[in-house]
């Protein structure tokens, strides 16, 4: 497996579970001197795509519309 299939499969993963916890939001909590921070997990969700993003755009072909003028 090629490591731009391996990073387009942790996109689509990483967007799954944002879909699924968006969709029934949980709050944070302390449990047993514990903390868990769904907004933190959130974030860190975000970054994931983002960054999956981020190795991504060099690697697909992209389009870029423009409109020329003269005077």
């Amino acid at each position: 497996m090629s490591d731009i299939t391996q990073i387009r499969a942790i996109k689509s993963q990483t967007l799954a579970l944002l879909a699924e916890l968006t969709a029934s939001p949980k709050p944070s909590y302390s449990l047993d001197g514990q903390q868990v921070s769904w907004s933190d997990y959130l974030r860190q969700l975000v970054d994931t795509v983002e960054w999956c993003d981020s190795q991504l755009r060099g690697e697909e072909p992209a389009e870029v519309r423009s409109r020329g003028f003269t005077r």
